[in-house]
């Protein structure tokens, strides 16, 4: 006897909600129903999976191992469902996207409008997660596709989306807003560098950048967003270090803002759309990067050729 497609649906439920009422509640089946179910399993695999404590309920380390086994498996079985249901050629049902948090908020909002025009049938969600996150949700089956940095992800097959420059800004007083253009790196020796905090590969090209230039990341702040980086360099924390589509979005909603491109081979990143290998629903995963790489090309074209100065405000 093996572990039934529906026992590994409620471990997952439980390792996700950490309550045997929980998972039951959100798959509508009974606690006891649910509760018998993970017994018959562990009986069947010879292991305890989920200790039981007044708390809730947390995964032994097999029930770990098995949860992530789970996943892959119960993934792959609704990739078949899908691809069994759809009429040849078609692009519909649910597709799961996760994408690193410097993309997503400003290649999203007009793709996923483009995608769902393609495609009516469509039923995109998006999940925002760190690199290193993506890639273990990707792996086990959470997510079938992602936007990410290919390095990061090698066991995966990926399409190369478009390339980005990194950007800098500074407050409205430093001398990098006094003028428009490229920057050198020399400009950035002995300067303090604002980032995003571990796990991000923004942050990996920003220390490989100040090790270059003799410029320094700064240890007392690290960002939670591209958002805060920035409005912690406008009032004088540091330099923010900002990819090229993030800069050419915030250009448009605010044309006062100083965002100049790095002059440097180190200040650039690959984006591509990453799946895994085998995956059977590949043909619709590469019909979505095409929309992907045409509208970053096309918001990437919008960016002004020489960044705009800070005007004087009323």
């Amino acid at each position: 006897m093996r572990p039934t497609l529906r026992q590994l649906q409620y471990l997952v439920a439980i390792a996700d909600t950490g309550r045997f009422h929980e998972a039951a509640r959100s798959l509508n089946v009974s606690q006891p129903s649910l509760s018998a179910q993970i017994a018959d399993a562990e009986q069947q695999l010879g292991a305890v999976l989920v200790e039981r404590g007044r708390h809730g309920a947390i995964m032994t380390p097999i029930g770990e191992e098995i949860v992530r086994r789970a996943r892959a498996i119960l993934s792959q079985v609704e990739d078949l469902r899908s691809v069994a249901g759809r009429p040849a050629g078609l692009v519909a049902g649910r597709y799961r996207l996760g994408t690193v948090p410097t993309i997503g908020p400003y290649l999203l909002p007009s793709a996923v409008k483009e995608l769902h025009r393609l495609f009516p049938e469509l039923r995109m969600s998006v999940r925002e997660e760190r690199t290193v996150d993506l890639e273990e949700r990707l792996a086990d089956g959470r997510l079938d596709m992602i936007i990410s940095t290919p390095e990061d992800h090698v066991n995966g097959q990926s399409m190369p989306l478009f390339e980005e420059t990194l950007y800098v800004c500074a407050a409205q007083e430093d001398p990098l807003s006094r003028d428009t253009g490229p920057v050198d790196l020399d400009a950035l020796k002995g300067r303090e560098l604002l980032s995003l905090g571990p796990g991000h590969r923004l942050s990996v090209i920003t220390q490989r950048l100040a090790d270059v230039a003799g410029a320094h990341v700064s240890t007392e702040y690290e960002g939670t967003s591209l958002d805060a980086v920035r409005q912690m360099a406008t009032m004088g924390a540091g330099i923010a270090i900002l990819p090229n589509l993030y800069a050419v979005v915030e250009a448009q909603r605010d044309p006062t803002q100083v965002v100049r491109p790095i002059r440097h081979e180190l200040a650039r990143r690959s984006i591509s759309l990453i799946w895994r290998k085998g995956s059977p629903v590949m043909p619709a995963i590469e019909a979505f990067g095409e929309v992907f790489r045409e509208v970053a090309a096309e918001l990437i074209g919008a960016s002004p050729s020489a960044p705009q100065r800070r005007k004087a405000r009323n």
